[in-house]
């Protein structure tokens, strides 16, 4: 059995982030699934995983924290802290959006990059002074196929995503002298509750103006609700799957990026390779070769 660590998970009211705080708890870790509104609209998510818990004898305990609000943040890490050490954060809260660009407002773009990209940031500024000090810790960046390859009809969430794949490789440089790794993992389209709350956009009144263009909005939408992974496949299982692998892997042995997803899988690791190639010729250009190893 791996070492015990204590992990704390963005998100964790559904989707990836709860199934996650379940497969560590029952690993034997010790995790603090994070959600905003614990005792308002999540209160049943709240209350099934310390059920679960509570039945299982697992190590298991909900935390308010609303990823786009500092003071929120600051309460949950130390409250984390205070019961222990902290190992690893798993920055998977987020939401997708749907929609032509142009029909978004800036308001509704910010909201997208304010959730998925800065919420990671304000997470990962209140738990690196502890990871540092301690010499040792692990960011997972939980991203999307969206991070690396740009969709029509998903401007917004792409953005983010592909924000939250440049700050995670950043972190990866930077901190990775220090004993922190940084790592990311790209799943495909699943069928999870964050399709079903997805930001819509708000000015409609472009559609009519883009034809065809437009009016293929719907069934771009249906065509990926319809991948393998989202109807009968092996399901968001297997991205949970590589969230633990990494989390029980070995420091400074866990890989920058892993795809996850039969439909995406082959396109993500063309991009990857192509793009660890680039950036180790980059830096060994700068004299900073020995943050690719």
């Amino acid at each position: 059995m791996p070492s015990r660590h204590s992990v704390l998970i963005t998100g964790a009211s559904s989707g990836f982030g709860h199934l996650t705080a379940l497969a560590l708890a029952e690993r034997g870790h010790r995790v603090y699934a994070s959600m905003r509104e614990l005792t308002g609209r999540n209160a049943g998510a709240s209350a099934q995983l310390l059920e679960q818990a509570s039945q299982k004898g697992w190590d298991l305990h909900t935390v308010e924290l609303d990823v786009t609000d500092d003071a929120s943040i600051a309460a949950a890490v130390e409250r984390v802290l205070d019961l222990g050490d902290l190992d690893v954060v798993i920055n998977n809260a987020g939401a997708t959006s749907s929609g032509l660009l142009e029909s978004f407002t800036a308001e509704q773009v910010e909201s997208v990059l304010r959730l998925n990209a800065l919420g990671a940031i304000r997470v990962n500024r209140a738990v690196l002074p502890h990871m540092r000090s301690r010499g040792d810790g692990l960011l997972v960046h939980v991203t999307s196929g969206s991070g690396r390859l740009i969709l029509p009809y998903f401007g917004p969430y792409t953005a983010a995503k592909f924000a939250l794949e440049a700050i995670a490789e950043t972190y990866r440089y930077e901190l990775r002298p220090l004993g922190i790794d940084s790592v990311i993992v790209e799943p495909a389209a699943y069928a999870t509750e964050l399709g079903n709350n997805a930001l819509r956009a708000d000015d409609d009144a472009h559609v009519d103006a883009y034809g065809e263009t437009g009016t293929r909005l719907r069934s771009v939408l249906t065509a990926l609700s319809g991948t393998p992974e989202s109807v009968g496949g092996p399901g968001p299982q297997e991205v949970v799957d590589a969230i633990v692998t990494l989390v029980e892997t070995e420091q400074g042995r866990r890989p920058l990026r892993t795809a996850v997803g039969a439909t995406v899988e082959p396109l993500l690791n063309r991009i990857n390779q192509a793009a660890a190639d680039t950036q180790r010729d980059a830096l060994t250009l700068m004299g900073l070769a020995d943050l690719t190893a």
